[in-house]
């Protein structure tokens, strides 16, 4: 199959001059610095954009804060939920569009930037909407004596945190952002994007789509440019009340530090980390491997909840990586543009030269590479899914997030054995167990240490579960009602009459 025509909108989007979005209006900045935004099918420039300083860290910062103050105060708890549904209906609207930009910039093969980056965000809009006019207190019963005769009530209340620093990763540039707005908009706070510099055009569209959905001016607003540049300065600008960093784990330690050191701002921290799917003896060869490709190789592994530890008992594991092997050689590999491909390029040059050295990593330890291990040849920043048989639990692949299409497998025979197995690791973002067995997966479920424990399935998420790591995967949940804790503050009243 060819690849798609791109949209006229799409073309010109591409060709207009790009730099941040402040109080409701497009603008290029005061620096003349720009940085390229890069195909990563094909290695070639495709847009630039103008990098932010602290003249518009400074803009975006206020006009937050003025609408925290202001208009988005004004507005009713409904009218919030009703103004992220008016989004998430033009989301969809122009849902074509938003797709092929994030497929030209990220690699994501259209199908998937179509049901997870445009389809999937307009369902978390609509569930954050759902809670606009659900964030509730309680009344309380207080124990205090009475002297005279008086009495005593009390009650709580949750109070909007106030403006929202949301720092965006390159895997999923419009879902993610749409998670940390939509919980920061409907919570009646306001916010401040900062993109991946590898992937900031879509959320610009999404952000002149949130205007003509009536969110007023100085909400929403996004400034681009490097982490170390704009990210820091974001943190500690005085008018920042929490940061919701969604990233690599180095970079979200920096973060919560620089958080905590600027005034003990909030954090909600989401870090990545080393996941483990887990197979029982039950499972027959052809449902492991169907399992392991839709644990560990959709989207080119760049997931953070996907698997890169996979554990196989003895007695299948042959037969498991000949199958896998199979499965794999025949996969599609090609353009992003292609519906009928199954994967893409890396996103970017950085991450496809740090694939590469794992895969040099893996030969100097010695490990068994039964399938791919290298580049493609041509244009783009094509990897052969690979598939790493590790000497032990401490070899390199066994302990390093890749973010990439690397399974690396390890064979067990104890089924206690393989939960300390799964367990031995700094991080716990997810797991997945895999069994016929189901009394024996629950048993086994309360045991892994991990934030979210899937059970004959892995890395499908939805709004209504909160998500978010154990360990040195994260701090804080996304979704569910529990987002409603990271970005309120419960005020207590008492009262004596």
């Amino acid at each position: 199959m060819s690849e798609i025509n791109l949209l006229g909108s799409v073309t010109a989007f591409l060709q207009r001059s790009h730099g941040h979005y402040i109080n409701g209006v497009s603008i290029l900045g005061q620096e003349k610095e720009t940085f390229s935004i890069v195909n990563p099918a094909s290695g070639e420039m495709i847009a630039t954009v103008n990098q932010g300083g602290e003249a518009e860290v400074n803009q975006a910062m206020q006009a937050a804060s003025a609408a925290f103050h202001g208009s988005w105060a004004q507005i009713s708890p409904i009218e919030r939920g009703n103004c992220l549904n008016r989004l998430a209906d033009l989301l969809q609207k122009n849902g074509e569009e938003l797709a092929q930009l994030e497929s030209l910039c990220s690699g994501k093969p259209i199908q998937l930037s179509r049901m997870l980056e445009v389809g999937a965000s307009a369902d978390y809009l609509r569930y954050f909407a759902g809670w606009s006019s659900k964030i509730t207190g309680e009344t309380l019963n207080v124990s205090l004596p009475s002297l005279k005769g008086e009495k005593y009530s009390a009650f709580t209340y949750r109070e909007p945190i106030g403006v929202v620093v949301g720092i965006i990763p390159w895997n999923f540039s419009i879902m993610i952002a749409i998670w940390k707005l939509g919980a920061a908009l409907t919570s009646g706070c306001t916010i401040v994007l900062k993109p991946s510099e590898y992937t900031p055009l879509t959320i610009l569209r999404v952000a002149e789509l949130a205007k003509e959905a009536g969110i007023p001016d100085g909400v929403i607003n996004i400034v681009n440019g490097s982490g170390a540049r704009i990210g820091s300065s974001l943190i500690s600008h005085p008018q920042c009340a929490k940061v919701t960093f969604t990233g690599s784990i180095p970079t979200g330690m920096s973060v919560g530090k620089s958080a905590l050191e600027q005034g003990l701002k909030r954090t909600t921290l989401e870090l990545g980390g080393k996941n483990a799917a887990a197979f029982l003896s039950d499972m027959s060869v052809e449902k492991i491997v169907d399992g392991i490709l839709e644990a560990g190789y959709v989207y080119q592994g760049q997931i953070c909840a996907a698997a890169e530890r996979f554990y196989i008992p003895s007695v299948h594991m042959d037969d498991v990586l000949t199958l896998l092997s199979e499965r794999l050689s025949v996969m599609k590999i090609g353009s992003p543009l292609d519906e009928s491909t199954e994967m893409g390029p890396l996103a970017n040059k950085a991450h496809y030269d740090k694939i590469l050295s794992l895969f040099e990593k893996a030969r100097q330890e010695d490990c068994e590479i039964v399938y791919g291990g290298y580049a493609l040849e041509g244009p783009g920043f094509f990897v052969a899914p690979t598939i790493v048989k590790a000497n032990s639990a401490e070899d390199t692949l066994m302990k390093e997030e890749t973010f990439g299409p690397i399974g690396t497998f390890l064979s067990y025979d104890d089924e206690d054995e393989l939960i300390g197995m799964m367990n031995a690791t700094p991080f716990g973002l997810s797991a997945s167990l895999w069994t016929n067995n189901m009394s024996k997966a629950m048993r086994m479920t309360s045991r892994i240490e991990a934030g979210i424990v899937w059970i004959n399935m892995h890395t499908f998420l939805d709004p209504a579960l909160p998500f978010g790591g154990w360990k040195s995967s994260g701090i804080g949940r996304e979704f569910g009602s529990a987002f409603i804790e990271h970005y309120t503050e419960l005020k207590s009243v008492m009262v004596r009459y």
